[in-house]
């Protein structure tokens, strides 16, 4: 470890609001209550959120990760599976009811409005325009709420600009929750232009988490040496996130999952540091960087605060009858 003797002064700039947002919080939370309250294994379909660590610490308490429901063996058919907070396909509860398995759905309650707004538009015989990234889970769970051939994936406005639907006048669009006005705003616009008949969503798409985030980070990015997102390299905010500080005037941002990731000889001299989460970042993680900094410069924390959050979201009604203690949360929360 190369510690700085000097210790010379650093400001951190810690961006509120930053790391889980109350759709991750609820889904963890799914876990650990059912945990508690049926005993392991607790079967997960898909990490639950985008974090190692998370992920990491709930197989530590008796979670077991699947990829799909046939990994379950048979004489765990009666402990729960819980599906992500990405969303999952039509078919997946399906074949969980088929297989007779007890499942509990930790898709964030934000997502399952883009699942519904998606599937109005069909209702209303219009085709679906998806904005989002290919392969995400989340695109591929909003896909599979609608039949095969009504929903087209539209990536970016390249793609807006090729696209040519069957029925130009009869389209409606929705929105990967995760991305930003930011990023989306050029693809609708593009969309708008090519179909002025295009249908908006009945709600807003975008998560309020994923603004909120950009927005705290573009505040403190400027005249920042150096900006820190923790996050997961397969998780979509934290990565934009790491481009809004550098569009905001970080001179360097970088994804860090621990902080014994930090290159401190990369890092250079620095004086200011801006540091912030993404939704699925753990604030145990965001502590044990500024203590990095702290035990290698004279360290001053700022909040460069956007928003105060507030929302929460229940959890599935066969948990609610068990007790959730901060000790159950602390090995995330600190």
């Amino acid at each position: 470890m190369n510690v700085n003797v000097s210790r010379s002064p650093l400001t951190i700039r810690l961006c509120g609001p930053r790391g889980f947002c109350a759709g991750v919080d609820r889904a963890i939370q799914i876990v650990v209550l059912a945990l508690k309250g049926y005993g392991a294994p607790v079967y997960v379909r898909h990490e639950i959120v985008h974090n190692r660590y998370v992920v990491e610490g709930l197989e530590a308490k008796g979670a077991v990760f699947v990829e799909e429901l046939d990994e379950i063996p048979e004489e765990h058919r009666a402990q729960p599976v819980v599906f992500s907070a990405h969303g999952v396909p039509k078919s997946v509860p399906a074949d969980a009811t088929a297989r007779n398995l007890f499942y509990l759905d930790a898709t964030c309650p934000l997502v399952s409005k883009v699942h519904k707004q998606a599937m109005r538009h069909q209702r209303l015989g219009r085709h679906v325009i998806l904005i989002g990234h290919a392969g995400h889970p989340e695109v591929i769970g909003t896909m599979g709420q609608l039949p095969e051939g009504t929903v087209s994936l539209i990536e970016t406005i390249e793609d807006a600009e090729a696209y040519e639907p069957a029925d130009p006048d009869n389209l409606g669009y929705v929105t990967q929750t995760t991305l930003s006005v930011d990023d989306t705003v050029g693809v609708i616009a593009k969309l708008r232009e090519r179909f002025p008949n295009l249908n908006d969503p009945s709600a807003d798409s975008i998560c309020y988490a994923t603004t909120n985030r950009q927005e705290a980070v573009k505040q403190a990015a400027p005249g920042c040496d150096l900006f820190l997102i923790v996050g997961a390299p397969n998780s979509s905010n934290s990565k934009r996130l790491v481009e809004v500080a550098l569009k905001a005037g970080a001179k360097q941002s970088l994804l860090v999952q621990r902080a014994s990731e930090i290159d401190w000889d990369a890092v250079g001299p620095i004086r200011s540091v801006g540091l912030s989460a993404g939704a699925s970042a753990p604030e145990v993680i965001v502590n044990e960087i500024i203590e990095a900094f702290k035990a290698r410069y004279d360290t001053t924390v700022e909040l460069a605060e956007f928003s105060i959050e507030n929302e929460h979201f229940l959890v599935n009604r066969e948990l609610r009858s068990i007790e959730l203690t901060h000790e159950d949360m602390a090995w995330v929360n600190g």
